[in-house]
């Protein structure tokens, strides 16, 4: 095996950087909803399907595009991903209508899911075995800034120059990135077989599997459909300004990122507790939360309580999908996984927009909350399911 080149640092974070655009890409349009609700002359809830629509180009994209690219070259198919991002973006910045606006979010999501499968493969192969690990880390570090920092400039940027400047940004970030893909990332051909779409695909047949993706479109089903309408819940529900809904995105980054820490030490240490117990945080922060939103100071302890919860069941989600997909399954079920995520989102923001439309804003958070509840009882049927097999397999004696 050779020794990872001495470029191998700035490999990494190009594609940090790329998992930064893509994230601030997909959750940005969460503070601009009044903006381009305004500008384009469309009502919030329409505005709000911008996020269902990307995350259903997320669904589709994930799995068809790393079936189509698995025989490309590896830094082939992130320049080429890297580009569909980067003309999505400057589509979103240019369109002149709602219709298109979507048209381009959807071109854009097709990229996300299977830039960070394939992401995390070259990242894994640019270190030492022993420092895997922290490469996929490096990698998804982005992502995590992106809420963290990202989104809330993103925010601040559309409210003092307009929405435009920031998909314009976040533009800018995607030749940026690709730039330095380019130039950082070696070309290396892989050297370990392709194996049989059959075997890969077989892993849909596996109950325990189809059960974890469910449980994942659940889970974040319910955050979605409070996070894609924050920033009217803090105007409309809360009374906080539209200058304030950034700095509490920050805070809410800020548990995001705990939260995300902290679930995926919990899912190494016990993963069926682990499960367990971040759904059932989840659920009650949430419902929680529908009392929380109606006091200004007490929204934005929900606002981080809530970030924290959400993002410490990733880890314990993604973890339950793989480790039950195992073998030649992992890498579709891995994409398919995040498919997941996002057809989650898609459903919330989606069922965010009907409660507002039907009941009105302020129910959103309660009514959401039963979504990942929903998620618990499966997880608890799942495991149940696990402990009867297990308990059937042992010899009788």
């Amino acid at each position: 095996m050779t020794s990872a080149p001495s470029r191998t640092p700035l490999a990494l974070y190009a594609l940090t950087v790329g998992a930064f655009g893509i994230g601030v890409t997909e959750f940005v349009i969460m503070g601009l909803l009044l903006q381009v609700s305004g500008d384009l002359g469309v009502s919030v809830p329409a505005a709000g399907l911008l996020m269902t629509g990307y995350a259903l180009g997320v669904f589709v994209g994930a799995p068809l595009l790393t079936i189509a690219t698995r025989t490309l070259p590896k830094k082939t198919t992130l320049l080429v991903l890297m580009a569909i991002f980067t003309l999505g973006n400057l589509a979103c910045a240019l369109a002149p209508t709602y219709e298109l606006l979507m048209a381009a979010r959807i071109l854009t999501a097709l990229a996300h899911g299977t830039f960070f499968g394939v992401g995390a493969v070259v990242a894994t192969g640019l270190v030492a075995p022993e420092k895997k690990a922290s490469a996929i880390a490096i990698m998804f570090t982005g992502l995590t800034l992106a809420t963290l920092m990202g989104v809330p400039f993103g925010a601040w940027l559309g409210l003092h120059f307009g929405w435009r400047s920031t998909f314009w940004a976040v533009t800018g970030m995607g030749l940026l990135a690709l730039l330095v893909l380019a130039l950082a990332v070696p070309a290396v051909k892989s050297t370990e077989p392709l194996g049989r779409l059959r075997d890969e695909f077989a892993v849909l047949k596996r109950p325990q599997v189809l059960l974890g993706l469910a449980m994942t479109v659940l889970g974040f089903g319910g955050v979605f459909a409070i996070f894609t309408y924050i920033q009217p819940i803090l105007t409309g529900v809360s009374g906080w300004s539209e200058a304030a809904v950034s700095p509490i995105l920050l805070v809410f980054g800020a548990g995001l990122v705990g939260g995300n820490l902290l679930g995926g030490k919990l899912a190494d240490k016990r993963l069926a507790p682990a499960l367990l117990g971040t759904l059932l945080a989840l659920t009650v922060v949430m419902f929680a939360s529908g009392w929380a939103f109606h006091d200004r100071y007490a929204a934005v302890a929900a606002a981080f309580l809530l970030g924290a919860a959400a993002f410490a069941t990733v880890a314990p989600l993604q973890m339950r999908v793989l480790q039950q997909a195992g073998g030649a399954g992992q890498g579709l079920a891995s994409s398919l996984n995040i498919a997941a995520f996002n057809l989650g989102n898609a459903f919330g923001a989606w069922l965010g927009g009907a409660v507002i439309a039907g009941i009105g804003i302020s129910a959103v958070p309660m009514i959401s909350a039963a979504v990942p509840l929903a998620a618990l009882v499966l997880a608890v049927l799942s495991l149940s399911m696990e402990k009867k097999a297990s308990a059937e397999a042992l010899p009788q004696g």
